[in-house]
């Protein structure tokens, strides 16, 4: 068997003896947007309220992002989560030759590589980034939780905006900043996750800043040291969707589909400000019931 056969889940193999191009097709979406579903439901609502000729392209970059997001967690060690990881950069290689896999994220990927000429660095940054990551420690200050929040999230957006046919600078740097804000809440939402398997990532300057020791965390302290420690990270991202936000009226409203994910972000804020920044709060594990609600009031509202 071979190194790349032996990489890939079972699951995802496609005997093409057994279906035609058009039934692999269907069920290789099929696949990519109940994976989206399933992992990143906040990213699957947001996805459907794009234009169709670009939906299933995003779950297709949405389920590439959620395959590579889930090797740490999946792997006993990192040299498993390395090869995991050279398995997707060649899978990259082999699709903009356009050969790709039988896999169903990568098929799906290719298509959507084809259909609109997507910048192949900014998949190859994620994957470079996502690998980089595979280490468990936490982030040194908050500038580096930023730098991964760009080189993953922001990339992903700029391809987003692609599928969009949007190429234009002041929609690049409204995403920058989202993907960064969506990055930092990221991290935060993982926190209760994190520290009951024993694990904290939160940006360690902040942390010594208000005296709060990864114990604090494991043991779901709510004290205020921790809070604040929150407070500030949560400020970060809030600052970041403000400046998304600063160059609404220079960003064409072609864009604005691609920023459906400030609305869950400010959602989780908000919930966060209302349990006063305390981060292991019941109400912040649970979904939002009013996200589909308020996701279609936005995009009628056209701003983002």
């Amino acid at each position: 068997m071979s190194l790349r056969a032996a990489l890939r889940p079972r699951t995802h193999l496609i005997p093409c003896s057994s279906r035609g191009r058009s039934g692999q097709a269907a069920a290789s979406a099929a696949y990519c947007a109940e994976l989206v579903r399933k992992r990143d439901y906040d990213g699957f609502l947001c996805t459907l309220l794009l234009p169709r000729e670009s939906q299933s392209s995003v779950f297709a970059l949405r389920a590439f992002n959620v395959e590579l997001s889930q090797v740490k967690d999946s792997v006993s060690q990192r040299n498993l989560g390395l090869m995991r990881m050279q398995f997707w950069r060649e899978s990259v290689e082999e699709i903009y030759d356009e050969d790709p896999p039988h896999h169903p994220v990568a098929l799906e990927l290719s298509k959507a590589v084809q259909k609109h000429k997507l910048t192949k660095r900014w998949l190859t940054r994620v994957i470079d980034e996502r690998e980089k990551n595979l280490e468990d420690r936490a982030y040194r200050n908050l500038k580096e939780l930023e730098t991964y929040a760009e080189n993953t999230q922001s990339s992903l957006l700029y391809l987003t905006l692609e599928t969009l046919g949007v190429r234009d600078v002041h929609a690049d740097h409204a995403a920058s900043h989202i993907g960064k804000a969506q990055g930092i809440i990221t991290c935060l939402r993982a926190v209760p996750f994190h520290s009951s398997r024993r694990q904290v990532f939160l940006p360690v300057d902040v942390c010594i800043l208000h005296g709060a020791s990864q114990e604090d965390f494991i043991r779901g302290s709510q004290e205020r040291n921790v809070k604040d420690v929150i407070f500030d990270i949560a400020s970060q991202a809030h600052v970041h969707l403000e400046h998304a936000r600063s160059f609404q009226n220079k960003v064409h409203v072609a864009a604005f589909p691609a920023f459906s994910a400030t609305v869950p972000l400010d959602g989780y804020l908000k919930r966060l400000r209302k349990s006063d920044f305390n981060i292991f709060h019941p109400s912040l594990q649970r979904r939002d019931p009013w996200l589909p609600l308020s996701l279609y009031i936005q995009s009628w509202r056209k701003i983002y």
